[in-house]
């Protein structure tokens, strides 16, 4: 055997030992296995098949949504003006949201503008005529424009839909109180305790008006 052919036969056997290796090491691809990602969002495919290409899908969020979230994020740091811009834009696109208009009559309430608040609510109440916090909502704006008898109205309207709300008989119990109706308001606060404990406020008015009528 020439040295060549000695050279030749030691590299046949060197690649006959590394095929049987990887035979039997177990590490080449399997007749009907399925890919099986190590992550949530690996790729198959790239840049020459990018139809062969998949990822966990992106949760697309609406206009309206990021509008939400830009106007929460503004009335964290009490900046009603940037507030008031996003969810006007929100309107425009959903003039009858309810969400958006319950927050843009808040908006409004904190900056004193009533007026369009009350407008707000009632676009609120057009859309839900027994939505019971539109009513209070309502009627507190009336209460402090000064319209308390209109007020009054949207109070026991909010009672008579939810009647286990604390919250509707002390709203209503302040408006009275503001009309000088010191006995009714007692009452209301009475009832409002009643429902809640945890109002100390409506404790100490309790407290303050029967004093007042000892």
């Amino acid at each position: 055997m020439t040295t060549f052919q000695l050279l030749l036969f030691i590299i046949a056997g060197g690649i006959l030992y590394l095929f049987f290796k990887q035979l039997f090491s177990g590490n080449h691809p399997k007749r009907g296995i399925d890919f099986e990602a190590k992550t949530e969002d690996t790729h198959i495919g790239g840049i020459n098949r990018p139809d062969k290409t998949f990822a966990r899908p992106r949760v697309e969020v609406s206009r309206i949504e990021q509008l939400l979230v830009m106007a929460d994020e503004a009335m964290e740091k009490n900046d009603f003006d940037e507030a008031s811009k996003a969810l006007g834009s929100a309107l425009i696109i959903e003039p009858k949201n309810a969400h958006v208009l319950q927050k843009m009559g808040y908006v409004y309430t904190q900056t004193q503008v009533f007026t369009e608040a009350k407008s707000c609510y009632e676009t609120l109440l057009s859309i839900d005529a027994n939505d019971d916090m539109a009513h209070v909502l309502l009627a507190n704006t009336l209460h402090s424009m000064g319209e308390n008898s209109a007020a009054e109205v949207h109070h026991k309207k909010a009672i008579a839909l939810d009647e286990e709300y604390a919250g509707h008989y002390f709203n209503y119990a302040n408006t009275l109180y503001d009309s000088k109706r010191y006995s009714d308001a007692l009452v209301q606060y009475q009832k409002a305790y009643a429902l809640d404990d945890t109002l100390s406020v409506a404790k100490e008015m309790i407290e303050e008006l029967e004093a007042k009528h000892a």
